[in-house]
């Protein structure tokens, strides 16, 4: 077999092999004498917590991250993988768990960027429309970046990464937004990939997945490899045991009658795409009662962005009476104005929305806990705003390197539950998130999700958008279905199941009794 830089791969050599591959940063040890090997059309899991050293190992194999120490043997030769460019000339291809896309320019520029020479856009875009298409993963190759939800820029990035052909094809949560059905088109994909000879180098906290797709696991635990394992024939408990070295906390749904005030009402509103690649809202209507978990499923880009920033206040509407907090009109109310009566948020978009990648978590706890304790008079307390984040970072098991360690240096799953811990502790009467496990391992996922479940318990309305339909059904009082730019009435969630929310996301499905609309068509 041969490589694209013509590299003869010796007879019964591993496509990948590592051996001792160390990386030390000056808070933590990522990578601690790290061995893994991954043969051709091998597809190779890397379980481990947030935290774990999973990605910084990937980044090592991508060229992104120096390792201090050990060896790198592609083909059964030795490398030094120097750049990511290098290593797309390996063959070696990357989809990133935050992604590393221009916002400002389009899908088809974007992909150029990481291609040799000066690919015709033309062509490269009928290249783009072709491999969407085909693996089912659709997206328009003129499209801006920043119009795009985080769903379709997932797309975007494991497009990118099938065009190059790669012989090692490394996917750090690549379904974390994506929808089921999007998922077994993904599997169907892979496999192929892994039948064609590729070698997949697979993270996930969906352990399901990981036993429906992987040949072999690399278990990690506080950098070091801890244990392997055929997930085809371990259970999905098993391995998060492994993971995790004891028995995982368990996420205890309770049936609490929710309270009779209307605490977020969204009253029949419409407002036009900001572009033409945005989806228009029509006629949304939406209340979330006190002491009620809604949660809103849909594929992704069907108007959950553009819903999310009227109901944050980012792009406020002409119409004040429209949308209800707490029984005042904030229509056109500001972000600010909607926080000081009681609402918080968590944006599906942890660096750059959720949190500022250069500042510290101290700093980033200041941008929306600011309250009197931690700023008057407009001095700053520090003492307060330390140990407010303190608070945060022991009362959510967030691993960094304490207040004062950069938002950006924290893994994904850490940075989302400080995130949630911050919004969590200013004790919200209305609490919007989106997303809230994406990226997230087993352990921490139900720890969200039990949190969760304690605020509304305490009163709070809660409204969750997720394309996660397993965690809604877990959480959720009810399940309403966002599609083309409409919303169906919520259903509870006792009386629906995957099948039909799924559909619904669809548009091929219509409950009959008059309770959800025909998403996508006319309203009846």
């Amino acid at each position: 077999m041969t490589g694209p830089v013509g590299i003869a791969f010796p007879s019964g050599a591993p496509r990948l092999e590592l051996r001792g591959i160390s990386k030390r940063y000056p808070a933590v040890l990522a990578n601690d004498q790290i061995n893994l090997k991954v043969a051709p059309g091998e597809i190779h899991a890397v379980l481990g917590e947030n935290g774990a050293g999973k990605s910084t190992l990937m980044k090592i194999i991508y060229g992104l991250v120096k390792p201090d120490s050990g060896e790198f043997l592609w083909g059964g030769e030795s490398v030094q993988v120097t750049s990511p460019a290098h290593a797309r000339r390996l063959g070696i291809g990357m989809v990133f768990q935050h992604f590393s896309l221009f916002e400002t320019l389009t899908v088809v520029q974007n992909i150029a960027l990481g291609m040799t020479g000066k690919p015709d856009l033309s062509q490269l875009s009928a290249q783009i429309v072709s491999v969407s298409e085909r693996y089912g993963l659709p997206i328009d190759p003129n499209r801006l970046v920043h119009t795009m939800s985080v769903g379709e820029r997932q797309r975007v990035e494991i497009v990118r990464a099938l065009l190059l052909n790669p012989r090692l094809l490394i996917m750090d949560e690549p379904t974390s937004v994506l929808t089921p059905q999007a998922v077994e088109k993904l599997f169907e994909t892979l496999r192929q990939l892994s039948d064609d000879g590729c070698s997949i180098l697979y993270i996930s906290h969906k352990l399901h997945e990981i036993k429906a797709l992987c040949h072999s696991a690399t278990v990690m635990r506080a950098g070091r490899v801890t244990g392997e394992c055929d997930p085809r024939q371990e259970s999905p408990h098993s391995m998060a045991k492994m993971m995790v070295g004891s028995d995982l906390p368990v996420c205890r749904p309770s049936s609490v009658a929710s309270g009779t005030e209307r605490c977020l009402v969204v009253d029949k509103v419409s407002r036009p795409a900001d572009s033409a690649f945005g989806t228009a809202l029509d006629q949304v209507d939406l209340v979330v009662r006190a002491g009620e978990i809604v949660g809103i499923a849909g594929v992704s880009g069907n108007g959950q962005k553009e819903l999310l920033t009227v109901l944050s206040g980012e792009t406020p509407i002409a119409e004040n009476g429209r949308v209800e907090l707490l029984g005042t009109p904030v229509g056109n109310a500001d972000p600010l104005v909607r926080r000081r009566l009681g609402m918080c948020f968590v944006p599906e978009e942890r660096l750059g929305r959720g949190a500022v990648p250069t500042l510290s978590l101290a700093d980033n706890a200041i941008l929306t806990a600011h309250d009197s304790r931690m700023v008057k008079g407009g001095l700053l307390n520090f003492s307060a705003i330390t140990a407010f984040t303190r608070r945060c970072i022991e009362g959510f098991q967030v691993k960094c390197g304490g207040p004062d360690a950069e938002a950006r240096s924290l893994s994904g799953g850490n940075l989302q539950k400080f995130i949630i811990g911050r919004e969590v502790l200013q004790k919200p009467k209305v609490l919007i998130v989106s997303q809230p496990t994406w990226g997230v391992d087993v352990g921490a996922a139900a720890f969200i999700r039990q949190t969760l479940i304690d605020l509304r318990n305490a009163g709070t309305a809660i409204l969750v958008i997720s394309e996660e339909l397993d965690e809604l059904f877990e959480i959720c009082d009810s399940i309403a279905v966002m599609a083309k730019g409409r919303l169906s009435q919520p259903i509870p969630t006792a009386e629906t199941d995957l099948t039909e929310i799924g559909l619904m996301m669809t548009g091929l499905s219509q409950r009959q009794d008059g309770r959800t609309m025909q998403l996508g068509g006319d309203r009846s």
